[in-house]
């Protein structure tokens, strides 16, 4: 089978509208969860989020695509733009200002990106605009729905839109396995190239869920946070009461790692396992052995040992029952090893951006692993007793040859990714 090279990196998220700057504050170890700004939030109990701050879709998309796409397409579009750059397969992409109209503009990319593929995961989709839609459409005077209401919040279209922008005629899917979305798209992206297919990958996740329907609706599950300020995310910590829901997207470039040497790309990374089961248990209730079975599946698959894992980025939304669950799964996974592995969580900054959170998770693991640190889980003050892992509160410089990347979601879905360093 071939191995798989991660080779560029894009996305927009509550620490920064790059990459880039998204890891420059989260080794500063920065919160970027705020008051939220997207609706009047003073009639409910949850006040706080994860929103992007500054972000500029016109540097991506034309005014008419804008008014026509939900926010989490035009996540999807801006980060995978950004990531294929980065992986050098198109020139300054995002730093055209777009006075065409979409049909008029086609980004100049190379025959190898368009014979590739792209595989974008989302939990809740275009959830915004048709909360929008459900809200006009009960007026009496109101407008009739916009004809794209339907198309531009359909889960497969931010997959769909990204390769009509790439010019990509190769291989489209989206995937919508709950919070678990991102990292499924970057396995199973994992797997078509370790199959044979020939051209690039994108895969990532995205979502923009910062609306009341959505703090709402997981807010009365009993799902998120209580506290409404910058410290709301706190997993591990005996205080944590819940996730704040984020927005955000994130998307890897993933290629044959011979073709990328050939080429002369820059390699982040290979991905070396991937591992993908459901608890078969419960709709909320998360399984610590069902996401022991996707950690040990994945190690298995890379062809290595527990011991060879030498950090752990954990799903770690800040949920009391999943945290918990979580460090039981890393003990169930790997033994006595569990105490001694380094764990983190990106969450406590970001908050829960859901599918998008593993596909970043993801990106930040492989760039600890290239620079050799770990990006510290802030917010947490006093370790719960239950959770009694090797955590990481402060930036730390670590020689990481092997990694793992954990999601899980409603449903019982668990994927988990295996990185190695590329020397």
């Amino acid at each position: 089978m071939k191995k798989v090279a991660v080779t560029g990196i894009g996305a927009v998220s509550p620490l920064g509208n790059s990459f880039e700057a998204s890891w420059e504050a989260a080794k500063k170890g920065v919160s970027g969860i705020a008051p939220v700004t997207r609706f009047d939030a003073s009639g409910i109990k949850w006040k706080v989020a994860g929103e992007l701050k500054g972000f500029d879709a016109s540097q991506y998309l034309s005014q008419k695509e804008i008014s026509h796409l939900d926010p989490f397409v035009q996540y999807a579009v801006a980060a995978s733009m950004m990531a294929v750059e980065d992986a050098g397969l198109a020139r300054q992409l995002s730093a055209i200002s777009y006075q065409l109209s979409e049909k008029d503009f086609r980004p100049k990319t190379n025959d190898y990106l368009t014979a590739g593929g792209v595989i974008i995961g989302s939990s809740r989709g275009g959830i915004t605009t048709i909360e929008n839609a459900l809200a006009l459409s009960s007026q009496l005077s109101a407008k009739r729905l916009s004809a794209f209401l339907m198309p531009s919040t359909s889960i497969g279209m931010a997959a769909s839109y990204v390769a009509q922008k790439l010019g990509i005629k190769g291989y489209s899917l989206g995937i919508s396995n709950a919070c678990a979305s991102g990292a499924n798209a970057i396995g199973e992206a994992c797997r078509l190239i370790k199959s044979g297919y020939a051209g690039p990958v994108l895969a990532g996740g995205a979502e923009a869920p910062v609306c009341r329907l959505c703090i709402e609706g997981y807010g009365v599950s009993g799902a998120l946070s209580k506290i409404n300020d910058s410290s709301a995310s706190r997993p591990f910590d005996r205080t944590r009461d819940g996730f704040v829901l984020a927005e955000g997207a994130c998307v890897l470039v993933l290629e044959d790692y011979e073709a990328a040497l050939k080429r002369g790309a820059q390699i982040y990374g290979e991905i070396i396992g991937y591992g993908n089961t459901t608890d078969a248990y419960h709709m909320t209730r998360p399984n610590p052995e069902g996401e022991a079975r996707a950690i040990s599946t994945a190690i298995k698959e890379a062809g290595i040992n527990i011991k060879d894992i030498d950090y752990i980025s954990a799903h770690a939304t800040s949920t009391p029952l999943g945290d918990k669950a979580e460090t039981e799964a890393i003990k169930i996974a790997f033994g006595k090893k569990a105490t001694e592995i380094p764990v983190s969580s990106v969450k406590s900054m970001t908050g829960h951006m859901l599918s998008a959170s593993g596909a970043f998770e993801a990106a930040i693991t492989l760039m600890s692993m290239r620079e050799g640190i770990i990006t510290p889980a802030i917010n947490l003050k006093e370790k719960d007793t239950e959770c009694n892992l090797n955590y990481v509160t402060e930036i730390k410089k670590a020689g990481i040859k092997n990694a793992i990347s954990n999601s899980f979601g409603f449903g019982g879905v668990n994927a988990v990714l295996v990185f190695k360093r590329v020397d």
